[in-house]
């Protein structure tokens, strides 16, 4: 493979999330996959990325990285700083942008690891998978207003959007990064009560699951708050305040917001110390 850059991404590490937001950008017509690039420890895994997306393969990132102009840094938080500081992919990333999905490993580390490169922090969730994901980005040192819109797009072809500064990402990554687990537990719950009262599993858990999506989907397109929205269907002496009432003596509204607190607290941590070397 040459190093001229004829590639407009560079994927390195393309685990369940990278190839997410793979599929997505391909499927919207954000990237062209013969203009992408994606690297991975295994053969096989190249193989399988190869042969259902199209795209450009290699085993290593430095080669990747001098193909494109952005790289997405899609590796776990624990091996970033392993990554980032092979000599070779250091000198891959001079001037160019490098837009991180590490949990927890923040811009300072990634700039002292990688002190050519541009920056541009990105937290995306699980749901990127059938494009109904959540991202937050956070520029970082040398990126532009360019790059900014670059990677909006990007993340805009797998979910919703937004741009905050860095101190609210350990928040975002407990919030949305975690909160698909949290929801899937809120599912799995109200699918037991029906199951409990005589629904089928199956019919339990897709009227579960459905009637949070919707409920999701109804906060978000009417901007109603969701206190106004839980009145509207909260009647005297019906069903549903019998049921929101049971949910408070089981202290549901705490449990859950410090399970965000919790989540956030080891989110603070994925990245490692700040003034490690």
């Amino acid at each position: 493979m040459s190093s001229g850059v004829d590639c407009d991404l560079a994927i390195l590490g393309c685990g369940t999330m990278g190839e997410a937001i793979l599929a997505g950008a391909i499927r919207a017509n954000v990237l062209d996959p013969r203009r992408v690039i994606v690297t991975a420890r295994r053969p096989e895994r190249l193989t399988e990325l190869s042969e259902r997306h199209g795209v450009y393969t290699s085993s290593h990132n430095a080669i990747a990285a001098a193909r494109a102009p952005v790289s997405l840094l899609a590796v776990k938080p624990q091996i970033a700083r392993e990554v980032l500081l092979d000599p070779d992919l250091q000198g891959s990333l001079d001037g160019r942008l490098l837009v991180s999905i590490a949990a927890g490993t923040r811009l300072e580390q990634l700039a002292r690891w990688s002190p050519g490169a541009q920056l541009i922090r990105a937290m995306p969730n699980t749901p990127c998978t059938i494009g109904e994901g959540m991202t937050v980005l956070s520029p970082g040192s040398g990126s532009t207003p360019e790059h900014l819109l670059l990677v909006r797009r990007l993340f805009e072809a797998v979910g919703r959007v937004r741009v905050l500064e860095e101190r609210h990402l350990d928040v975002v990554t407990a919030l949305s990064g975690s909160g698909p687990a949290f929801a899937c537990v809120v599912i799995e719950a109200l699918a037991d009560g029906g199951v409990m009262m005589g629904l089928p599993r199956d019919v339990a858990i897709e009227l579960a699951a459905q009637t949070v999506q919707g409920a999701g989907r109804l906060v978000l397109q009417t901007g109603t708050h969701p206190s106004a929205l839980k009145d509207s269907v909260t009647t005297p002496a019906g069903c549903t305040i019998a049921g929101l009432l049971t949910m408070e003596d089981g202290r549901i509204r705490s449990t859950l917001a410090r399970t965000i607190q919790e989540a956030a607290q080891v989110a603070s941590s994925l990245g490692g110390p700040s003034d490690e070397p």
